[in-house]
C-alpha cells in the first residue's frame, strides 16, 4: 500500500494511465476539461518542476494555494505533494508565513505585493491553462507560460516520506493517502461534485476517490438543473453538492 503521494500516484500510473482521473465543467462557460491518470500526472510533473527547479522551493516549505473549483486545483495540490510541500488554504495561515503563493485571477491584488519576497505563481484559469491576456503585476509569474518549459517527468532530490507533513495542521503524506473512515465514493467510483478540492473541507471530493481507484466529476457555477443529466452522462456512482 503506498504510504506518500508520489508513490499513489506511480501506482495510479501502472495500474491504468488512460483511465479519467479529473473532469472539470464549468456551467457559466460551457468549458469542459478531462483529465487521465498519464495526463493528470504530466501536468503535476511539470508543475513540481516549476515549484522545485524554478522557484527553488524544498520539502517542508508552506505553500498557499487559493483557487476556486477548478480542474487546476487538484493540479497545485498534485505538485505540492510531489515535491514534499505543505498546503496551505486561505484562511488557515497568514500569507506572510509562506514560502511561495499560487492563485487565481480574481486574488491577484491580494497577493503581488508578496511578489517581491515570495514567488507567487497566478492562473489566468482560461481553458488549455493558457497565459493570462494582460501583464502581470510585477514580480508575478505566469502559470500559463513558465509551466510548459517543464519537463513531463519529476524525480524529487528529497522526496516526502510518510510523517513528512502535506497540510498545514492536518494530514501528513501517509494520512492523505489512508482511505478515510467514511468515504464520499465507494472503491473505484465517480464522483460529481460542487466542493471546491483547494479548502479544508473541500479536500476529499480529490482525495477519497484518488485513494479508492476512483475519480472526480468537478462543477463551477452549476446549474442545478444540468446535475441530473451531468450525473447521468459521466457515469457517476454519487453525488456531493455543496
Amino acid at each position: 500500500m503506498p504510504e506518500t503521494f508520489p508513490a499513489l500516484l506511480a501506482e495510479l500510473l501502472r495500474a491504468d494511465p488512460g483511465r479519467p482521473l479529473v473532469t472539470f465543467y464549468d456551467d457559466a462557460t460551457g468549458e469542459r476539461v478531462e483529465l487521465s491518470v498519464v495526463t493528470y500526472a504530466n501536468w503535476v510533473a511539470k508543475a513540481s518542476s516549476l515549484l522545485v527547479e524554478e522557484l527553488d522551493l524544498e520539502v517542508g516549505d508552506r505553500v498557499l494555494v487559493d483557487l476556486p473549483t477548478h480542474w487546476l486545483g487538484p493540479v497545485f495540490l498534485g505538485a505540492a505533494w510531489n515535491a514534499g510541500l505543505v498546503v496551505c488554504f486561505p484562511g488557515a495561515v497568514v500569507a506572510e508565513d509562506v514560502q511561495a503563493v499560487l492563485c487565481g485571477p480574481d486574488d491577484l491584488t491580494t497577493y503581488a505585493d508578496l511578489a517581491g519576497r515570495v514567488p507567487v505563481v497566478a492562473s489566468a484559469l482560461l481553458p488549455l491553462g493558457v497565459r493570462f491576456p494582460s501583464a502581470l503585476p510585477e514580480g508575478v509569474h505566469d502559470f500559463g507560460i513558465e509551466v510548459w518549459g517543464q519537463p513531463d517527468s519529476f524525480i524529487p532530490f528529497d522526496p516526502p516520506g510518510p510523517s513528512s507533513a502535506a497540510v498545514h495542521a492536518g494530514a501528513t503524506q501517509a494520512e492523505l493517502v489512508t482511505p478515510a473512515a467514511t468515504e464520499l465514493v465507494a472503491p473505484g467510483g465517480r464522483l460529481l461534485t460542487t466542493a471546491n478540492p483547494v479548502s479544508a473541507d473541500g479536500l476529499t471530493s480529490l482525495l477519497s476517490p484518488l485513494v479508492g481507484g476512483g475519480s472526480t466529476v468537478w462543477v463551477r457555477n452549476a446549474d442545478p438543473d444540468l446535475l441530473d443529466r451531468r450525473h447521468d452522462d459521466e457515469r457517476c456512482t454519487a453525488r456531493w453538492v455543496v
